[in-house]
C-alpha cells in the first residue's frame, strides 16, 4: 500500500514537471507574439510557473523527508525486534506463497 501511494507520488511529481516544462516551451515559442492580452496572459502564466516551482521544490522536499522518516523508523524497529521481524517477514512470504500457489 506504502509503495503504491509512493509511485502515484513520483508520477504525479513527473507529471508535473512536465506540465511545467511544456508551458514554458509554450512561453518562449509566444516570445514575438505582441500585443495588451498576450503580455497580460505571458505575465500571469510566468507567474504561474514560478508558483508551480516553488511548490513542486516543497513538496519534493516533504516526499524526501517522509521517506527518509520511515526508512529510519523501519530501521529502529527491525534492529530493537530482530526476531519479530524474521518471523513477520516469514509469516508474510509463507503467506504470499499460499496464496500464489491457489491461483
Amino acid at each position: 500500500m506504502a509503495t503504491e501511494t509512493q509511485v502515484a507520488r513520483d508520477k504525479l511529481v513527473e507529471d508535473f514537471k512536465a506540465v511545467i516544462q511544456d508551458a514554458e516551451e509554450l512561453l518562449k515559442a509566444t516570445a514575438s507574439q505582441t500585443g495588451d492580452k498576450i503580455s497580460a496572459v505571458r505575465v500571469r502564466a510566468e507567474e504561474n510557473l514560478r508558483e508551480a516551482r516553488r511548490k513542486l521544490g516543497e513538496m519534493e522536499g516533504t516526499l524526501v523527508e517522509r521517506t527518509k522518516a520511515a526508512a529510519k523508523a523501519t530501521d529502529e524497529l527491525v534492529h530493537e525486534n530482530p526476531w519479530k521481524s524474521v518471523a513477520i517477514g516469514t509469516a508474510l512470504g509463507f503467506l504470499l506463497g499460499m496464496l500464489s500457489s491457489r491461483r
